[in-house]
């Protein structure tokens, strides 16, 4: 299980975080016992970087011919007047 140290614990210990994520550890962060981070070794956060860019990618694949847009068309659509149902002008 991974280390688990308070934002102060952590800024006080820093060089020491640093430290153990090149030698492959992860350090969880908490905020009043609550865990809101983690100190990652560079490995680890390159290959989630490289997973949500293929996963991202395969959605963009499967979604290839789907019709599309234009950008005034969505615009038009984002800031038309919700009270006319019909789409078209009063």
């Amino acid at each position: 299980m991974a280390d688990a140290l308070s934002i102060r614990e952590a800024r006080a210990h820093l060089a020491e975080v640093v430290t153990k994520a090149e030698a492959g550890e992860i350090t969880v962060i908490t905020r009043k016992g609550e865990r809101v981070g983690a100190v990652v070794p560079i490995a680890i956060l390159d290959a989630i970087e490289e997973a949500a860019d293929e996963l991202a990618a395969r959605e963009a694949e499967e979604h290839r011919g789907d019709p599309t847009v234009s950008m005034a068309e969505l615009l038009a659509d984002l800031f038309a007047d919700p009270r006319d149902a019909s789409g078209g002008a009063a």
